[in-house]
């Protein structure tokens, strides 16, 4: 049995993932921000645990993280899930909604990590699990800030890997695609007002994703189950793709930057000091 931490667990993958990792018997506390959902979220069984947490005050992630701690014994796998989404071209973007959303995707995430090392370290054990998206490794017009969030979010876990690898932690990096959730629904938030001019690029993004709600690729519950077959694994992966679209996505998005790097390595390496 192991003990698990998963931010955002009221809804989505989050709450997919928690009720994969109850089911294979392991334990789990879980945050939302919504005391209603929290009774809900306890209600799954005897080895839940919810905690109000808005991953935005690190003081209050610093507690959190250290009740979980204390409550379980110690926490092995920690799982920042607790994300927002948005789309709007970057011109339309208000600088103060752009900073909101990192406020949650990277500053939370990173206040989790922050938080949860000093135990893992202090055991030469865990493992630390981002909650991405293909976004943050594949750019798409009308989603460049929420990608932008998850960019920054890849980073930091395939940096932090290099860093803790060496004291027993793990780090892995998943990044879905589309899944059969709410994110397009009502938590997907918005840039306005639209500029027309970009009608016909950044604002496909949006009307494909709210047009496509409920239509989408991936079902949570099966990448939930994906992401505890992979953590779990004697070797688990560093980036984990999940879904078809998201594969489809990342290798053309990789074959452009080689054929870029390719194109264009006679200027690359012209400029090696003799």
């Amino acid at each position: 049995m192991s003990n698990w931490f998963i931010t955002g667990v009221s809804t989505g993958l989050g709450r997919a993932l928690a009720q994969a990792v109850l089911a294979a018997g392991h334990t789990v506390v879980g945050t939302v921000r919504d005391p209603a959902a929290l009774a809900a979220f306890e209600a799954l069984g005897e080895g839940a645990t919810g905690m109000l947490l808005d991953v935005t005050d690190p003081a209050a992630v610093r507690a959190v993280v250290d009740a979980a701690e204390a409550q379980t014994g110690g926490l092995d796998f920690v799982v920042n899930n607790a994300g927002l989404g948005y789309t709007g071209a970057i011109e339309e973007t208000p600088i103060a909604e752009a900073k909101a959303l990192f406020d949650v995707n990277v500053w939370g995430a990173l206040a989790v990590i922050q938080a949860a090392l000093p135990h893992l370290r202090a055991r030469r054990a865990g493992h630390i699990v981002n909650i991405g998206s293909i976004s943050g490794l594949a750019c798409w017009n009308g989603t460049g800030i929420y990608g932008a969030s998850k960019f920054a979010l890849d980073c930091i876990g395939r940096t932090l890997a290099q860093e803790v690898n060496p004291l027993g932690i793990a780090v892995t990096n998943v990044a879905p695609g589309g899944m059969r959730t709410e994110f397009a629904a009502a938590r997907l938030l918005g840039a306005e007002p639209a500029i027309a001019d970009y009608a016909e690029t950044a604002h496909v993004a949006r009307a494909v994703l709210t047009g496509h709600h409920g239509e989408e690729p991936s079902d949570p519950a099966l990448t939930a189950q994906a992401i505890l077959a992979a953590v779990t694994a004697p070797e688990p992966p560093l980036v984990l793709l999940l879904g078809n679209d998201a594969l489809g996505y990342a290798t053309r998005e990789f074959a452009m930057l080689q054929g870029q790097f390719a194109a264009w390595e006679h200027l690359t390496t012209s400029v090696a000091a003799q």
